[in-house]
This record gives structure tokens, sequence and C-alpha cells, in this order.
């Protein structure tokens, strides 16, 4: 069950932020296959792990360089600390640039960052966390510390790390554990010395996809059961978190930030918009319109997607289970299909639905020459990849993230990023809209660290309302955006404080 909180220490504090934020000029500041064996070897690229998802085409910093496996090196930043791993820590300096840049466009966060660090309301928090390690995302670790937290980092998918991103952390001496390209022994290595610190203990948890939340709920139980909170942002974590309530295994209050109206209606949407750039102008060369295209689920992924084809000249149905997400489909002029009865004809195949054997190999057999098949989904397990590594099938690299697989007849089917979450393994995603979740994530923890023993029971939560709310109102002055403001009559008569939250907890935007 999810459970709406509104919480007088919270509403303080952003009440606070929200004066200091009045005066307008502060608001202005606001691969080639691996041929290396052991840790790189093609395990990884048949997991059904959650973490296999992402991959960063935004790293400078690719296999092509040093091959020599991070483990093996031993290095220091200036300061003489080595508590990290990157492959290259002399990449900082470009890293902090790409940061710098990152900053930009995350002028909320920046803000927040200004406005909350004299106080600092995370003194105190030592925060474990496992997320995409890329520049904007640094940009929220730093914010993090800089509002008091103590961090160590690890990346939640062994694609998505930005190496130079890692290696600029790493330099101002937040212990980074996390490179490019890392095998199923390095991830998971990777992920026990981000918990496993001598004389450093999390009492936070900050995750992506549940693999960090898992991992220290079976081999540190002890850390498990004293944390303050877990702040989990993907739909996979979500799931995860759940199912140990459920079970009643869950002994820390959890925030889900996913379903939080700022992740759902901003990340989840816009983010998947930016598909008909990752696939079309940056990928496969192709132009997609008069093209068929299935998209499966309808969710707020799928809509981005399916709004981004139709854009093009694409034509579009998609699939779904659900059947109010499958009236939406129609109302927005969708054809709803099941995927057996179209496979044949499309050009191009996306999954965004969460689930596992979304597209199976009976479908990819039947799938006509030149198909593209792409996930939009948060884990690897929508598209049945594994079954596609056979004898009788040929697999041809032809570009980093682009595979051909061949079939026997020479029928090929064009496999984007190995079945993994599309967006940040072939290109890279838009600030703004990362500054939104990362924004909302901040809060969350300074929400599940401040709160009084009680407030919160061992379960999952959804973010209070105000915070939602307020993390939109800090993104509005990128827009040079004005609120109409309640008089006292107005606000009277629709029985809401002139502050806010404006919409009640069952309010569905």
């Amino acid at each position: 069950m999810l459970l709406p909180v509104y919480t007088t220490g919270s509403l303080r504090f952003l009440l606070l932020l929200q004066i200091q934020f009045a005066n307008a000029e502060d608001k202005q500041e606001f691969q080639k296959y691996p041929t290396k064996a052991g840790r790189r070897s093609l395990s990884r690229s048949i997991s059904q792990s959650s973490t296999d998802s992402y991959s960063s085409a935004a790293s400078y910093s690719d296999s092509s360089d040093d091959e020599t496996s991070p483990r093996d090196k031993v290095q220091t930043n200036s300061t003489g600390s080595s508590d990290f791993c990157v492959k290259n820590v002399k990449q900082a300096e470009f890293g902090r640039r790409e940061i710098e840049i990152a900053e930009q466009d995350m002028s909320a966060l920046i803000s927040l960052r200004k406005r909350a660090q004299g106080e600092k309301p995370l003194a105190g928090a030592k925060i474990v966390g496992c997320t995409h390690i890329t520049a904007q995302t640094a940009v929220l670790i730093e914010t993090l510390v800089a509002l008091g937290a103590q961090c160590r980092w690890t990346a939640c998918n062994i694609y998505s790390t930005q190496n130079e991103v890692a290696a600029a952390l790493a330099e101002t001496g937040v212990p980074v554990f996390a490179w490019k390209g890392e095998s199923e022994d390095d991830f998971w290595w990777c992920i026990d010395r981000c918990v496993n610190a001598e004389g450093w203990q999390a009492n936070m948890i900050l995750d992506d996809g549940g693999d960090l939340t898992h991992w220290v709920y079976k081999k540190y139980p002890s850390v498990f059961k004293k944390a303050r909170g877990i702040v989990e942002e993907s739909v996979t974590g979500v799931h995860r978190l759940y199912q140990l309530s459920k079970a009643g295994k869950l002994c820390v209050p959890a925030m889900n930030v996913n379903d939080s109206v700022t992740k759902q209606k901003f990340d989840n949407l816009y983010y998947a918009d930016v598909t008909k750039n990752n696939i079309c102008d940056r990928t496969t060369d192709v132009m997609f319109g008069g093209k068929q295209v299935v998209v499966c689920g309808y969710g707020e992924v799928g809509k981005g997607c399916c709004s981004a084809l139709k854009a093009l000249g694409s034509i579009v149905c998609i699939t779904e289970i659900d059947p109010i997400c499958a009236l939406q489909g129609c109302m927005d002029g969708f054809r709803v299909v099941k995927l057996n009865e179209v496979i044949r004809q499309m050009d191009l195949v996306i999954t965004c639905t969460g689930n596992k054997n979304v597209v199976t190999r009976e479908q990819l057999d039947r799938m006509k020459n030149g198909c593209i098949v792409c996930n939009m989904g948060h884990s690897n397990t929508e598209i049945d990849v594994a079954s596609l590594r056979s004898p009788e099938l040929t697999w041809e690299r032809v570009r980093s993230q682009v595979d051909h697989v061949i079939w026997p007849d020479g029928k090929r089917v064009v496999l984007l990023a190995e079945g993994r979450l599309l967006n940040l393994s072939c290109s890279t995603v838009p600030t703004f809209v990362l500054s939104i979740t990362a924004t909302t994530q901040a809060l969350a923890l300074i929400e599940l660290f401040n709160a009084p023993e009680g407030r919160y029971k061992q379960d999952v939560y959804l973010l209070p309302k105000k915070m939602d709310e307020y993390v939109a109102s800090l993104h509005l002055s990128n827009f040079d955006a004005h609120l109409t403001e309640l008089s006292d009559e107005q606000a009277k008569y629709m029985g809401l404080n002139k502050n806010g939250p404006f919409k009640p907890n069952y309010y569905r935007y």
C-alpha cells in the first residue's frame, strides 16, 4: 500500500527554502565484444540482473583505452588517498569540465545546495549510493556532500559509467568504485567495496534498480537493520522493495521516488522522448518516417516513445496488458495489438514494460530481415537476448552498441545495446530532466534522515505532495514562469493552504 505522508519537519525545511528563494536574484542562481579473459568475460552480456540496463555513449574513455582492469592498478588522487577504484584518475580534469557543464542546466539542484548547505541537513548521514555515474549524478553526489553527507558510490550498471566523471569524483575525495565495461564479478566487487569500508557504516541507501539494497540485505543484515532509510528511483527497485515489505522483511522505511509525480510526469515521459535521437540520428542511420513500429507498454515511458516516433512519421501500434493504458493508447490514436499478430511486419520493436520475456526467441525468429529491436525498460530482461547466444546464430558488431544477429538463412536482426536501456546506451539524456529527479532524490534523503524516530514505519512511502510541488517550483525559473497566487478568499473557497499542496493525494495529473 502506498503511504503518502505530510510531515511538519519537512514542510518547515521547505518553507525556509522558499523564503530564501523569494529574492528574484537568488532564483537566477538557480565494442567490440570484450576479448580479454577473466573479468572482461562475456558472462555479463547474458546476465539477467537489473544492473545490466545501461551504457553511456557520452563517455570519451571507452574500452579502447588501457585494457588493464582498474582492480589491478594502484592509483592515488592528489591528496594521496587510494580509497577508490576507477579507470584512470588522471582523467579527473576532463571529468570536472563535464560536471561543470551539467551544473549549468541543473540550476535548481545547485540553488538547493547553496541555500541549504549552511544548516547542513545531512550532517551525520553516511550515504552509500548505486546509480549511473554520469556528470548529472555527480552534481547530485556533490550536492549531498555539500549538505553534510559522507558518500560512497558505485554504478548500477556495467556500461553507464563515464570514466572521466568517476575520476573527477575520486579526485575530490568521494570513494567511487566503478568503470565502464565491468564484468559480473567486478560489479558485485564494487558494490561490496562501497558497503564494506573499515571504520565506516552506511546509515542511508540511495539505489537505482535494487541491487545495492539486495546486497546489503543479504550480506550485511546488521547494516540493513540500522539504516535510517532507503531511497529508490526505479520501477524495478521499487518492485523489489514492495516484495520485501509484503514478506515482512523490510525493516527500514523506504521512499518510493519512482512513483512521485515529478519522476513519473517528467523524467519517465520526457526521458523517453529522446528516443528519436538515440535510434535514428546516432545509432542506426535509419529514417523512421513511414516505418512500422510496435511499442510494448504504454506507461509514461511508452507514451514518450510513441509521441517521439509518431512525430517522426512512423506508423505506431502498441501492446498492453492494462485496459486503462490500452484505452489511453486508443484515444491517442494508436492501434492496440498483440505482438504475435504484427511481429512479421514490424521494422522496429521497442520494449518498455519492466517485465521479462516480452519479446521471446520465437518472436525474434519470426521478425523480418532488418528489424530493429531495442529496450527502454530498466533491465535487460525484456528481450530474450540469452537465447540469441546460440551456435546457429552469428553475432556481428557493426558499431558501438549495435549488433547484427544473423540467422542461418541470412536474415539479420539489428539489436541495440544488447537489450539494455537504449537512452544511456546509445546517447546522452537531457540534463534538465535529470535535474528534476536528482532534486527529488536529495529531498527524499533529507526527509528520511531528519524524520524523528517513529514517524516512518517499516514500509514503502510516497514522497509528500508538498515536496513534489516544491521540486517543480524550483525548476520554473528556468522558463521565466510566474505562478498565480491564490487570494485569501479563493484559498478559503477551495479549502486550500495558499502555499500548497494544491492537489489531494489521489489526484491524477
